[in-house]
């Protein structure tokens, strides 16, 4: 029979307990707090406001957004962000899975190539703008002297070409990001028991049907939570174009978040720039949204 006293006991420990979680908690938090959740909720009401920091805000409603409607800019950065995103998004995956599926098997130095494909991720995104601008030079870049070398007179000019700027960026960002994908997809190849395999090479599976009827059905998880994490890393593109076009050239290559940083800290239009945030915020999220709902509906 339970006295009174272990039941003052029991509820001390329990106090305790969630003072300790609290603890270790509260530090992390308190910084997130600060630093992403109210700005988050400051940036929802400065998109009702007209302010450049050095007045008072003034709440116009919903003005911000009908100008936005206007604003040729605002369109073309919305078109240049989906074509980066429709260009970025499956060519990551594609690489990535392939990378991983390729080094999943017991090769010499896998570890060395495995760590080569991730070195990329973890160097400066600024470094790999400038020596890519470098590799990409119409004139002297090795990309074009080797397309010469193979009989092409006219390679592209790349960044310095509306029509090629755009691939260019595609093409930096792809490199760089398809190690970090890649080893998501290696833990989830590593997950998929091997029994599986083992049960179709005896029903007649070749590697084709191995890879289509269980490398993929096992790897859903994995892609569902790649897709959604390249859809935010693509919405929310910037320094690589900051650093290789700065929107150029024209505004070939302008996206949302440089747009968000030309209408915010260049021409103090925070009120703009903050619906700007909040469209880019609603459009990610309806995606994301989407993506989760379809990925319920395959799991039924």
């Amino acid at each position: 029979m339970t006295t009174l006293s272990d039941s003052t006991t029991g509820k001390r420990r329990r106090r305790h307990n969630t003072l300790v979680g609290w603890s270790f908690i509260l530090p992390n938090f308190l910084g997130f707090a600060a630093l992403t959740l109210l700005p988050v909720f400051g940036t929802l009401l400065l998109a009702f406001t007209d302010w450049n920091s050095y007045s008072t805000p003034e709440w116009i409603g919903f003005d911000n957004f009908r100008r936005m409607l206007d604003d040729g800019n605002f369109w073309t950065a919305l078109k240049n962000t989906s074509w980066y995103a429709i260009g970025h998004i499956p060519l990551t995956l594609a690489a990535a899975l392939g990378l991983a599926v390729l080094l999943n098997r017991k090769l010499r130095a896998v570890g060395v190539l495995r760590t080569a494909f991730f070195f990329p991720y973890i160097t400066s995104l600024v470094a790999v703008a400038v020596v890519w601008n470098m590799l990409l030079s119409p004139e002297l870049g090795p990309v074009n002297q080797f397309l010469k070398f193979v009989g092409i007179a006219h390679p592209p000019g790349w960044t310095t070409s509306t029509d090629w700027a755009m691939p260019a960026l595609v093409i930096t960002s792809v490199w760089r990001d398809m190690g970090y994908y890649m080893v998501l997809y290696l833990a989830g190849l590593q997950a998929i028991p091997g029994e599986l395999y083992e049960a179709a090479r005896v029903d007649g599976a070749g590697a084709w049907k191995r890879f289509w009827h269980v490398t993929l059905p096992g790897l859903r998880p994995t892609t569902f939570f790649v897709l959604v994490m390249l859809t935010v890393s693509s919405f929310k593109i910037f320094d690589l174009v900051q650093v290789m076009t700065e929107g150029g050239p024209g505004r070939s290559t302008l996206v949302l978040s440089q747009l968000i940083y030309r209408q915010g800290i260049a021409q103090g239009r925070f009120g703009y720039a903050s619906a700007i945030s909040l469209v880019l915020f609603l459009i990610v999220l309806a995606i994301t949204l989407v993506q989760f709902q379809l990925q319920r509906r395959s799991e039924r």
